[in-house]
């Protein structure tokens, strides 16, 4: 639980950034049945991996053989668990981040 929190934190810091705080879905929603429609999270849609043969994305989900063209969506996950996709699409977002400051900018 304490990744999750920290990353909730830092979501929540990004977010009031820009002032888009206020827009979060409380987390009960999700662990309830209090969301009055249903939902479905796509994924899987580029594989990632070494060999552009095998797969669409890079380690760092970037388009083989394109430059600059990166996918921090879950079209990396190969398939989405029993719970939201969310938090480990913004973990994956925040890694790709990380690694086009270090070495694109």
């Amino acid at each position: 639980m304490e990744a999750y929190h920290r990353l909730t934190q830092q979501l929540h810091s990004l977010l009031d950034d820009i002032g888009c705080h206020q827009h979060l879905i409380p987390v009960d929603y999700y662990l309830g049945t209090k969301f009055p429609f249903n939902l479905a999270h796509q994924a899987g849609t580029m594989k990632f991996g070494d060999d552009p043969a095998a797969s669409v994305l890079d380690v760092n989900c970037k388009v083989h053989e394109l430059e600059n063209v990166y996918v921090t969506d879950a079209a990396f996950m190969p398939s989405v668990g029993a719970v939201n996709p969310s938090l480990t699409i913004i973990a994956n977002a925040l890694r790709v981040a990380d690694h086009l400051k270090r070495e694109v900018l």
